[in-house]
This record gives C-alpha cells, sequence and structure tokens, in this order.
C-alpha cells in the first residue's frame, strides 16, 4: 500500500479511530457498509485514475486494505 491510502480509507471507516490501517485490516469490521464503499469507489478512481469494472466490486475485492489496495494495483498495471 503506498502511504496515503490509508488516509483515503478513514473518512469512509467509522470505526477506525486512530488505529492504523494495515494490510490485513477487515473494512467492514472497521465500518465500511454499502454505501460509503460506493463513496470510496469515487474516491479511488479520482485518486488513482482507475476505473474499476462492475465484476471486481464484490465483497472479495473490499474485504480487506490489502485486497482493495492489490485490486488498485492490478488496475494501474506496472509503473
Amino acid at each position: 500500500m503506498d502511504n496515503g491510502f490509508p488516509d483515503l480509507l478513514k473518512p469512509f471507516l467509522k470505526y477506525a479511530g486512530t488505529q492504523p490501517i494495515n494490510p490485513e485490516a477487515s473494512l467492514n469490521d472497521l465500518g465500511l457498509d454499502s454505501m460509503r464503499a460506493i463513496e470510496l469507489l469515487f474516491a479511488i478512481e479520482d485518486t488513482y485514475g482507475v476505473s474499476m469494472p462492475d465484476e471486481l466490486l464484490t465483497d472479495a475485492t473490499f474485504a480487506t486494505a490489502g485486497s482493495l489496495w492489490a485490486t488498485i494495483e492490478a488496475l494501474r498495471g506496472p509503473r
């Protein structure tokens, strides 16, 4: 995960508080619900310049910070 990704996530995670967000962090446990996930998706697309196809809008993609970051990285391609 890049350094700014946890900061991008925090406003959408109502239970995150001040704890650090690591790749294993369950986004559901931290308060990500379906409405916030949609808002997060728009923020990700704007911030990282990616477009997430419908087939990636799954529970598995949004399960953890790491799974979501891996999807973003795959969409961004090689750097």
